[in-house]
């Protein structure tokens, strides 16, 4: 197993198991071999003030557990329901398969792939709110 590559810019910053790193003035590359760390790119992270839609509250939530905030238990679930909630109105075979990927990383206890998986929803989200404005 090759482990999770990340690719990080100047002076990124990531969260991994609850510690910030930031990487240093050049480009690098990590592998993490650990395949339960908890990672989360600050640059991809959603603030609590713009978790205002139901797909970024969704993502939040799944967050929260990445970042340690809260219990894998506490957020099981709750967050089966809410993506069984979205599956009823993003209906199309693509939005389905990425809820079903999401839902199936979320019952295997990976919260990353599960929260990669639910943010290619957000474009989408956006466009079927701005159809309604």
């Amino acid at each position: 197993m090759s482990g999770l590559i990340l690719k990080l810019s100047p002076k990124e910053r990531i969260l991994i198991n609850g510690a910030v790193i930031e990487n240093g003035d050049r480009r690098s590359r990590l592998a993490i071999m650990s395949p339960d760390a908890n990672i989360l790119r600050l640059r991809d992270a959603i603030h609590p003030e713009d978790a205002k839609t139901p797909v970024r509250r969704v993502c939040y939530a799944v967050q929260l557990v990445l970042t340690g905030d809260t219990t894998t238990d506490d957020a099981h679930l709750p967050l089966l329901r809410h993506i069984e909630e979205l599956s009823q109105v993003f209906v199309d075979s693509d939005s389905r398969k990425h809820l079903d990927m999401a839902s199936d990383a979320l019952v295997q206890g990976d919260h990353y792939k599960c929260l990669k998986a639910l943010r290619t929803l957000i474009p989408r989200e956006d466009r079927l709110l701005a159809t309604r404005n």
